[in-house]
């Protein structure tokens, strides 16, 4: 007579369990789902943005558009549109984009396809960033609505010189540009993005601490 055998239940293995961080090269280890602000590096930020292609990276030129070339410029405008905006105010402009460098960029249509959870985990990681950095966990209302006029107006530079916009297109999706405000767009390469991005950052970092 065959002698039927027991299947026994296994408890998940800490190599078998579900992943949810990831490791950075500074060394960090960042919890994705519950993200705190002691493993958050600006070198790994600027690393990860400097490598995330704005447009899916359908864009012209050699590179691709980084978003940590685009956040340095939504930054830029920010003080055109708004000249005495504070010092910690243009740095949460600087890393409104922040979360990306783990999420990557998706553009605006998917997001809203993926709908609210997504939004909850991209609002929890920038609370950590902000936390890091000595900046409010939340952004105040008038400045997000700053930030986002000035990611707009970048939206409509990057789509007319780089995605094959039309100009009237452009104006439709993304607003008319600021005026007074000329901008002429050549991407850059990765270390050149990951590079300005920090310099601007350790810049914003001295004046908060002045």
């Amino acid at each position: 007579m065959a002698v039927r055998q027991r299947k026994i239940a296994r408890s998940p293995s800490r190599d078998t369990a579900p992943r949810a961080w990831q490791r950075m090269l500074s060394g960090r280890r960042l919890d994705l789902l519950d993200p705190h602000a002691i493993d958050i590096e600006i070198d790994d930020i600027a690393l990860g943005l400097s490598r995330v292609a704005r447009w899916n990276g359908q864009t012209l030129g050699e590179h691709g558009f980084s978003v940590a070339q685009h956040s340095l410029i939504v930054e830029d405008i920010c003080g055109h549109i708004d000249p005495n905006i504070t010092v910690p105010h243009r740095l949460m402009a600087l890393l409104h984009d922040a979360p990306e460098y783990v999420i990557g960029d998706m553009i605006s249509p998917f997001k809203a396809a993926l709908g609210l959870d997504y939004k909850r985990f991209e609002a929890h990681l920038e609370q950590a960033i902000h936390v890091r950095f000595g900046l409010p966990a939340l952004m105040p209302a008038a400045v997000k609505k700053l930030i986002k006029q000035a990611d707009h107006a970048c939206a409509y530079f990057e789509a007319t010189q780089l995605a094959g916009f039309s100009d009237t297109e452009a104006r439709q999706y993304f607003g008319e540009p600021p005026d007074g405000y000329i901008l002429r767009l050549e991407p850059l390469p990765s270390k050149a993005a990951s590079e300005a991005f920090v310099a601007r950052f350790d810049t914003l970092i001295r004046q908060m601490k002045a």
